[in-house]
């Protein structure tokens, strides 16, 4: 993952144009993303578990503005599970792909939907406290962390 620091900015970052691509079971919905991979992390919400039956759910973080559908199924279907929280999904397989919140200016896609998951190891995990007791995490250095100086 290609982040680093604006110099005249500290808290804002740069990020690369690359384009990734992803797509559900049946290759009917797909997609495209622009930039580096933000905030890659599990999930162990009931949300999580219950649409993905599985003890978590990995989420990577994308601009919302860098998304494009691009499939012949053109958008997947939509589901809200909060008030402001959407969740597309293909109706066709079934294939979770995506989490949009209403106030955000980021999507966050489904980690294993994405054709390259380079720079998308979690480094943090959602409602930890809620995932199976037989779970283990192991999580990734976070890029954006700030880093000990150097004497």
């Amino acid at each position: 993952m290609t982040v680093e620091p604006s110099p005249d900015q500290p808290s804002a970052y740069v990020r690369s144009e690359a384009v990734r691509t992803g797509h559900c079971q049946c290759l009917r919905i797909t997609y495209q993303v622009v930039g580096d991979p933000i905030d890659p992390h599990l999930c162990s919400c009931p949300h999580e578990t219950r649409i993905s039956g599985g003890p978590a759910v990995l989420w990577v973080g994308f601009r919302k503005d860098g998304l494009a559908w691009t499939g012949p199924g053109g958008e997947p279907t939509w589901y809200a599970t909060w008030p402001t929280l959407r969740r597309g999904f293909c109706p066709h397989c079934g294939t979770h792909l995506i989490s949009v919140a209403d106030d955000s200016d980021m999507v966050m896609v489904t980690g294993f939907s994405l054709d390259d998951r380079s720079g998308t190891a979690p480094v943090g995990h959602s409602f930890r406290h809620a995932a199976a007791p037989w779970m283990t995490i192991a999580l990734a250095d976070d890029p954006l962390a700030p880093q000990p100086h150097s004497p």
